[in-house]
């Protein structure tokens, strides 16, 4: 067997979820090739021919691909598709977008979000925000899986010697172009990869109020998230969402600050291996799934926090 990974990067360096789904590829047993497909991105492959459990990275260095428009890699990838027996991606804003892009032009059912791998031909993914985790076993001749990074243990990013072979661009495929982007800049951790999160929701009652929370950041070397219900009312960018429709994290710490615990946040946060909560309502749902929990009134605990940290 033979599984084709599609890399998770920006051009400039190797995303980590992409070790994650390296890992789940590996567990399928037979030979990992890893796709780096962008422009001026050599130096993400050679990150990707350094990965253990990495046997071969194909670099298709193109223009065409510099912003990842998923209708030009979808094509890139479904044409490299008859070489491989599982397609993996990292369940980031990128994979999602791209791969089920491949398994429509592939005919195939996609498997998304999956969290464990049985046999090459079924896994263990979440269903009803995660509270029920369904198996499913594909009969398709060739599966397409997105991976949760949080499922998996990241592969080593170093050991590794695969060879790097150059791949023949697709071209543009002309059915959509790049306008433009805005991305938050920050000097702290990648929500998604960060060793501690601390988050806030409604309660906060105000984007100016987030400043407690980043004080408090600042001193722990956090990432800063947020509930979809503070989102929504204007309070922080959507990249801050943690939650089934924002991003899925699963931090060695998780303090949840004036957060009620709906499920659709649950699913995001609560494979975290430690949980604290704040919130002055006692009743709030988070309670039930922290491992401490403090009831109190989070404008004066977030100060005390800070000075005693």
């Amino acid at each position: 067997m033979t599984v084709l990974v599609l890399a998770d990067h920006d051009n400039a360096a190797l995303g980590a979820a992409t070790l994650n789904t390296v890992t789940a590829a590996s567990e399928m047993g037979g030979d990992v090739h890893v796709l780096v497909a962008g422009s001026g991105c050599a130096a993400v492959a050679d990150a990707a021919a350094k990965v253990a459990g990495v046997a071969k990275v194909i670099l298709v260095d193109d223009a065409a691909y510099t912003n990842a428009l998923a209708e030009n890699v979808s094509t890139l990838v479904v044409g490299m598709a008859d070489g491989y027996d599982a397609i993996l991606a990292p369940a980031t804003t990128s994979g999602k977008n791209i791969l089920p892009r491949v398994a429509a032009l592939l005919d195939v059912a996609q498997i998304s979000e999956i969290t464990k791998v049985v046999s090459n031909d079924t896994f263990v993914r979440p269903i009803y925000a995660g509270n029920a985790m369904a198996t499913v076993q594909s009969k398709d001749a060739k599966k397409v899986i997105t991976v949760r990074a949080t499922g998996f243990d990241a592969a080593a990013a170093e050991g590794g010697s695969a060879v790097i072979e150059n791949g023949a661009a697709a071209g543009d495929a002309g059915l959509s172009s790049f306008i433009g982007e805005e991305l938050s800049k920050s000097e702290r951790p990648e929500l998604t990869s960060a060793r501690i999160v601390i988050s806030g929701g409604r309660g906060m009652q105000s984007g100016d109020n987030f400043p407690l929370l980043e004080k408090v950041a600042d001193k722990l070397g956090a990432a800063v998230g947020a509930s979809r219900a503070a989102v929504d009312a204007g309070f922080v960018p959507n990249d801050y969402q943690v939650g089934q429709t924002g991003k899925v994290v699963a931090p060695e710490l998780y303090i949840a600050v004036g957060i009620s615990g709906a499920i659709q946040h649950l699913a995001g946060m609560k494979d975290s291996k430690v949980i604290v909560a704040i919130n002055k309502d006692e009743e709030a749902p988070i309670f039930q799934v922290a491992d401490y929990g403090l009831v109190a009134d989070l404008f004066k605990a977030l100060p005390e926090l800070e000075e005693a940290l």
